[in-house]
């Protein structure tokens, strides 16, 4: 039976990125409207910046510090970080099978408040 295109798994998503030792890997798996779900689990470091959209992390495996705005909070699987467009943040000592699922939504520069 075929998996259909709106049910993600963490295994079958992590297969798709590319086997690079070091910097970033990502892959958007899931586009709907101005909604983007993508799975990120870089190697050595996380050299991405700020976004122009809101942004969610749902934590797939590892565990590490997750910095955002100078704010530094440790992170483990299961755990959702929320990030508004804009906001300096990074992943920064993180284990080895780090991995979490991305979610990007709304117009640029994000959601009102």
């Amino acid at each position: 039976m075929q998996t259909p295109a709106w049910l993600l798994s963490a295994a079958p998503a992590l297969a798709t990125l590319p086997d690079v030792p070091t910097g970033e890997r990502f892959q958007y798996l899931l586009e709907h409207g101005t909604m983007k779900v993508g799975v990120y689990a870089p190697r050595a470091h996380d050299p991405q910046g700020p976004h122009v959209r809101d942004e969610i992390y749902v934590i797939i495996s590892g565990t590490g510090t997750f910095v955002k705005n100078g704010e530094r909070h440790p992170f483990q699987p299961h755990d959702l970080l929320f990030v508004e467009a804009g906001a300096e943040h990074r992943f920064e000592d993180f284990s080895d099978d780090f991995a979490t699922w991305v979610l990007f939504w709304g117009p640029k520069g994000g959601e009102p408040t």
